[in-house]
């Protein structure tokens, strides 16, 4: 069965960013750096510290990102959001917590008329998160 995997952009921190996502998830993570790369010969002296690809291998999930942006820049919008359902209230807490250090809370860990703990928010690189933990508890 195909699966779908989560890649983010950055610019110039990725390394910073995914070694973050780390901490806070867990699972083992592999970087290839652009100086690193048969690439190494075609891109710029001051690209080579930067992430050509980094992956984050979960037991549940893969995120993945670089730092090869197009010429045009990043353009960060509301269109898309890493969704992460927990199995336990403790879980929740924790990710909370650790991935919305530093960023923009945008709903407060807070029960639902759908019967789960939700919350959202912009962590300290602009990536856009919702943790949902299914309880069936009505409020």
């Amino acid at each position: 069965m195909s699966t779908l995997n989560v890649y983010l952009s950055f610019n110039g921190n990725c390394l910073e960013a995914m070694e973050f996502y780390h901490s806070c998830l867990g699972g083992n993570l592999s970087v290839q750096k652009i100086g690193d790369s048969p690439l190494a010969k075609e891109m710029p002296a001051r690209m080579k510290d930067q992430v050509l690809h980094a992956t984050l291998v979960t037991e549940n999930f893969d995120l993945m990102g670089t730092d090869c942006v197009p010429a045009a820049g990043i353009l960060k919008g509301n269109s898309v959001s890493l969704c992460i359902n927990c199995d336990t209230e403790e879980e929740i807490g924790r990710l909370y917590k650790k991935l919305s250090g530093g960023g923009e809370e945008k709903f407060p860990l807070n029960f639902t008329f759908w019967g789960a703990l939700f919350g959202a928010f912009t962590d300290k690189y602009g990536q856009h998160w919702l943790l949902n933990y299914q309880i069936n508890h009505v409020t």
